[in-house]
């Protein structure tokens, strides 16, 4: 399957500081701007192309050209394929902003096709690294590109670890409540660990570390089941729409999946 790559429209529709060319008037003599599109076109060399772009909302209507914004990249010949068929791409995050608070970021995900799902691998091998701004160059990101390539073999060896554990149903209610208690903090959300557990389609049906993890991480991430909160009241998980907050989730629930190897 080939990637659908976004065009800089699309992304300039879904993150306008992406593609802005200016910085925050309040940031100092020293900052030095490096608009995202550069990097973004010095991805597209290495053969990294735009899957995903988000922006921090604007409050009251503010200026969205320097916001806090998120880019995701795949690449075609980046592939991870299990013995059973399954698809999973490597992903880069790159988060950066405009106003002087933030340097490039960038996270090692994961992109599971069989439910275009993304997750955020937080390992001590795929922690995040940064560029500053000042000392930013097409090597630097190539040098950075690499090793997070590098380190797939890692991430693969984790899979397939996944893969192996076999939870037994105290343990799938055990991972399923601390889910909860992540998403919502404690005593957030009252709901069964069933609800939280019933799978979405049929291929992440079972007891393996990996489709547990998935059915979780999903229903975490996107929302869509019933809870009681701490006030009383039935409500409906919410989608996660603050890609900060998403992305904090996701790290916290990988490394909860790890602990159970």
């Amino acid at each position: 399957m080939k990637n659908t790559f976004l065009t800089t429209e699309e992304i300039a529709q879904a993150a306008p500081a992406a593609v802005s060319t200016t910085s925050a008037a309040n940031v100092s003599e020293k900052y030095v701007h490096v608009p995202t599109m550069d990097l973004i076109q010095d991805m597209a060399k290495l053969g990294w192309g735009v899957t995903g772009a988000q922006q921090v909302r604007s409050k009251k209507g503010g200026c969205t050209d320097h916001k806090k914004h998120l880019i995701t990249f795949r690449n075609d010949n980046v592939v991870i394929a299990s013995e059973d068929g399954e698809v999973v791409y490597p992903q880069i995050l790159l988060s950066n902003s405009h106003d002087g608070l933030s340097s490039f970021q960038f996270r090692a995900g994961l992109f599971r096709l069989i439910c275009s799902n993304g997750l955020v691998i937080a390992t001590k091998e795929f922690g995040a690294m940064s560029i500053r701004h000042k000392g930013y160059s097409f090597d630097s990101l190539k040098q950075t590109v690499m090793g997070l390539v590098e380190a797939l073999p890692v991430t693969i060896e984790t899979l397939n670890k996944f893969r192996e554990v076999t939870l037994t149903e105290e343990q799938k209610a055990e991972f399923a409540l601390a889910a909860l208690g992540i998403r919502f903090g404690e005593n957030g959300a009252e709901v069964t660990p069933e609800e939280i557990l019933k799978p979405a389609r049929k291929e992440d049906e079972g007891n393996d570390l990996w489709v547990v993890f998935n059915v979780i991480q999903e229903k975490m991430s996107r929302g869509g089941f019933r809870y009681k909160a701490s006030t009383g009241r039935n409500k409906t998980a919410r989608s996660i729409k603050n890609f900060n907050r998403d992305l904090e989730l996701n790290e916290k629930l990988y490394q909860l999946a790890e602990s159970y190897i």
